[in-house]
Formats: C-alpha cells, sequence, structure tokens
C-alpha cells in the first residue's frame, strides 16, 4: 500500500473544511438592538413578583396624589382629572392583589408560634399585631366588595367598614414603633457585647504577642450594620404610614390629599428600595 504523505493529508483536509460564513444582519433581529443588562434581569425579576408589582404601583399610586395637587394648583383641571382617572384603577388593583394576603400572614403566625423570640415582648407585639391583620384584611376585602357593589351593602355600612379597617392598621402601625424600638434595644444590647469582646481579645493579645482572628467579629458587625439600617428604613416607612392611618380611620379628617401623597410617597419609595434589593 503506497504511504500518504503529509502534504498529501494537510491537503485533503483544506479540501474538506467547512467554509464559515458571516451571518447577515436582519432586520427582524429585534433583538440585536438591545445589550445584555443586569438591570434588565434584575427589573423582570422584580416585577414577576406580587411585592415588586405592588410596591411599583404603590409608588404610582401615592405620587399621582402630588401630581393632581400640582396640576389644580395651575388650574389645570382636566389634567388633574385624568391624572385620578389613571389612579383610580390602581389603588383597585392593588387592593385585589391584597386578596392573598391572610396567606402569608397565617404562615407568619405559624413562624412567631413556632420560633424562639429574641424578647418576650417582641412576641406580645407580634402576636397583637397579628390579631389587628386578622382584622384589617377582611374587613378591607368586604369594604371593596360593597364599594363596588359585589356584595349588598349600604354606602354608610361601607364606609364604617373602611374606618374600622383603617383603625385596625393604624394599631398595627403603632405597635410597630414599639417594635422597632425593642428591635433597636437589642440591637444596642449585642453590639456592646462584640465590642467589649473585640476589645477583651485586643488586651489578651497584648499581653500574649500574639495576632487576633477578627473574622467571626467583623462578620457580626457586618450583620448588625445590615441590621441597624433594616430599622431605620422600616421606621422610615412607618412614619410615612402613620398620618395616613390615622386620617383614614377619623370619620372626618383635614388632613390634605397633598399630605396622602406626600407621606405615602415616602412610603412607597423605602419599601421599593427594599423589595428591590431583596429581589
Amino acid at each position: 500500500m503506497a504511504t500518504t504523505s503529509k502534504q498529501e493529508v494537510d491537503s485533503n483536509e483544506e479540501v474538506h473544511k467547512p467554509v464559515i460564513r458571516k451571518e447577515q444582519p436582519s432586520i427582524l433581529a429585534l433583538g440585536k438592538l438591545f445589550p445584555q443588562s443586569k438591570t434588565l434581569d434584575h427589573t423582570v425579576r422584580f416585577l414577576s413578583q406580587v411585592r415588586g408589582t405592588d410596591k411599583t404601583l404603590m409608588v404610582v399610586q401615592y405620587f399621582s396624589k402630588i401630581f393632581v395637587w400640582y396640576f389644580l394648583k395651575r388650574g389645570r383641571e382636566s389634567t388633574a382629572q385624568r391624572v385620578r382617572n389613571f389612579a383610580g384603577p390602581i389603588s383597585d388593583f392593588r387592593i385585589l392583589l391584597r386578596y392573598y394576603g391572610l396567606l402569608p400572614l397565617i404562615q407568619w403566625m405559624q413562624y412567631v408560634d413556632n420560633t424562639p423570640s429574641p424578647s418576650k415582648l417582641l412576641l406580645l407585639i407580634d402576636r397583637v399585631q397579628n390579631i389587628c391583620n386578622l382584622v384589617y384584611y377582611p374587613l378591607e376585602h368586604i369594604y371593596w366588595l360593597g364599594a363596588h357593589e359585589v356584595i349588598p351593602i349600604s354606602m354608610e355600612k361601607t364606609n364604617r367598614i373602611a374606618i374600622w379597617s383603617c383603625r385596625f392598621w393604624a394599631a398595627y402601625v403603632v405597635l410597630q414603633f414599639a417594635h422597632l424600638a425593642e428591635e433597636y434595644r437589642l440591637y444596642k444590647k449585642r453590639l456592646q457585647s462584640i465590642k467589649a469582646q473585640i476589645k477583651v481579645a485586643d488586651l489578651k493579645a497584648k499581653e500574649t504577642g500574639e495576632p487576633v482572628d477578627k473574622t467571626e467579629y467583623k462578620t457580626e458587625l457586618a450583620a448588625l450594620k445590615a441590621e441597624k439600617k433594616g430599622i431605620v428604613i422600616n421606621t422610615i416607612i412607618n412614619t410615612g404610614y402613620l398620618p395616613l392611618t390615622v386620617h383614614w380611620s377619623l370619620e372626618k379628617s383635614s388632613f390634605p390629599d397633598v399630605g396622602v401623597g406626600i407621606f405615602g410617597g415616602v412610603a412607597a419609595l423605602a419599601q421599593f428600595y427594599v423589595t428591590w434589593k431583596s429581589s
């Protein structure tokens, strides 16, 4: 058998080598117009959650009240009315989104009563808040059904149900301030404990001349820093909610609608931030 030279083999490989053609651009390839983006991926993930959608609509709902006030101040009544027409369905939709609210509440109640609490006071507050929510959610749902004439309830009774619903929400908000105060007390106690441990470790290192591994302490301090940030943000959210719940709990209130927009907008932006970060 004749021996094939290396030159002939290389020649054959070149002959049978597939030709790679450059892809021709197409006007139908619209995806090429949008570069890959982590922000886009995060946004889709955020809006795919009920919480993400709710917080987005919450921002629109409350800031629309500020826009209505702004346009009315400039005599643009028709524009203000169009903003109201846009915000009205958003408010309805957010209430509908809360129709599932009792399910995660039941899960939270199970967690509270089956998980050791950092303090007896926190456990007590959590339990009372759960009772408030067990009343608040059904009353809000009944109010919405009555206001939209889904169930036969007089307008007077519907308004009374709405007021009592908001009163239980207001009770929850007031209790949340006590909850946050207790959280901050426990935070300060743990922070002082860790600082004391670091001080003891530094003194021991000074005596022995051996370096101290502070990795564990740094991890605990970072966790406490994140906890403090959460307490601050939740305090801002609760402060935004307080005047709203009091306003809606009164039969007659002089609190201006633009005030609802401002305080509600602050709470909405803070909740949007928390939900965005956690998604």
